[in-house]
């Protein structure tokens, strides 16, 4: 790799993290990280100067071992994108600990080992900057999605916290939190039952779906904009809103429109 500025994209073998990573292509080299292996055999063809890793990031012990690669094998990080996700659609009831234990795993332990692992080649050269892909729905409880819900949750509190550290030790990166609501990816067609299946009942949603390309180009514009919090669906941020100052009432048309099944 050259000199050239260096973005490294988790779950970049699909969905949001592959049109970031084609939204990206030409102002940054390219590290992708996915558990896919055929979609970062794909990503070979589409982007032949780009660095592929192949990790399961539910594995600390395999996220550590990426992390001692990336300080040896990386000539500098400018923008580190913790994107990769999972979900579940299944009542808390009946949602197996291992399950729960998963989505936490990828969606809150992984992007903050990460993120802890890197943050010395962010500082390295005068600052590079960190995108983590938050929910909604780490704002406010959303019916059958409770481990995704307290995942993102705890993920949302990590970076507001850690951006305040960074602040009060003059550190050059910057912190940027995405907040999407529906987008049409692939996490939401391989979320997990209650069992660790894949849900065989469709998602529910409000408000109006985005694809993935539009998410990524509001990314990048927020990038560019220095901006430290996106909210790219008003419907939804309004939603969280009503949920502070109206739990009830927000609890009530929740239930109404999301239903309850017993996955």
């Amino acid at each position: 790799m050259s000199a050239t500025r260096v973005a490294l994209i988790t779950g970049a073998a699909s969905g949001l993290g592959l049109e970031l990573a084609r939204a990206l292509r030409g102002e940054f080299e390219l590290v992708l990280v996915d558990v896919n292996a055929e979609g970062l055999r794909a990503c070979a063809a589409e982007f032949p100067d780009a660095a592929r890793y192949l990790c399961d990031l539910a594995d600390s012990e395999a996220l550590q071992s990426l992390i001692e690669q990336l300080h040896m094998q990386l000539p500098r990080l400018d923008l580190l994108v913790n994107n990769a996700g999972i979900t579940h659609r299944s009542l808390s009831r009946v949602t197996a600990d291992e399950v729960l234990q998963r989505v936490m795993a990828v969606d809150y332990f992984a992007p903050v080992q990460l993120t802890q692992g890197l943050l010395p080649l962010l500082e390295a050269n005068g600052g590079g900057a960190i995108v983590t892909i938050g929910s909604m729905a780490g704002w406010m409880p959303v019916i059958e999605r409770a481990g995704y819900c307290a995942a993102k949750s705890a993920l949302h509190q990590y970076f507001e916290v850690l951006r305040a550290e960074l602040a009060c030790a003059a550190s050059p990166v910057r912190i940027l939190q995405v907040y999407p609501s529906f987008l049409d990816t692939p996490i939401e067609n391989h979320a997990l039952d209650g069992s660790g299946g894949i849900a065989n009942h469709p998602r529910s949603m409000v408000g109006k779906m985005r694809s993935s390309s539009w998410m990524a180009q509001r990314i990048v514009n927020a990038l560019e904009q220095s901006k430290e919090r996106l909210f790219p669906d008003r419907f939804t941020y309004f939603a969280s809103v009503l949920y502070r100052l109206a739990p009830r009432l927000y609890q009530r048309l929740m239930q109404r429109r999301f239903g309850v099944s017993q996955s």
